[in-house]
């Protein structure tokens, strides 16, 4: 008898080897270096501290969860517009001062999707047009 992977069988299921947590979250642009430049100012990164790897990629290493900037050339990078831009929230930054956090995203340039919302939290927009979030903690 042939065993199709859509088939179940009795046999024992694998144990799962997968983590219950992130490892990192990848955002998406389309110049590597310009990108590099403004999250480390908007993190508070000397350049020097996030290297770019194989021509395309950069870690901004955080607390838990860290950001990955990828012109993804095999996720649309490659395509005249580059990979699309993700239109909703993809992470969440903490801060414990929401208003000065909104005035430091103004000064850095970046277009506010939101004021903020409900004394807890404003939306804004880095170079490549990725929403991002950032919350009173």
């Amino acid at each position: 008898m042939t065993m199709n992977a859509n088939t179940s069988e009795e046999r024992p299921a694998p144990a799962n080897p997968i983590m219950r947590r992130v490892a990192s979250v990848f955002i998406p642009v389309k110049d590597i270096e310009r990108s590099r430049s403004w999250y480390c100012r908007l993190l508070g990164y000397e350049e020097r501290e996030c290297e770019i790897l194989f021509g395309h990629l950069c870690v901004l290493p955080l607390d838990g969860t860290d950001i990955v900037l990828d012109t993804m050339p095999r996720w649309g990078g490659a395509e005249p517009g580059g990979a699309p831009a993700i239109g909703t929230p993809a992470l969440m930054l903490p801060t414990a001062d929401l208003e000065g956090s909104m005035a430091y995203v103004d000064a850095l340039g970046a277009e506010r999707v939101t004021d903020i919302e409900n004394g807890h939290w404003f939306v804004f927009k880095d170079p490549d047009g990725n929403k991002l979030m950032i919350c009173k903690s």
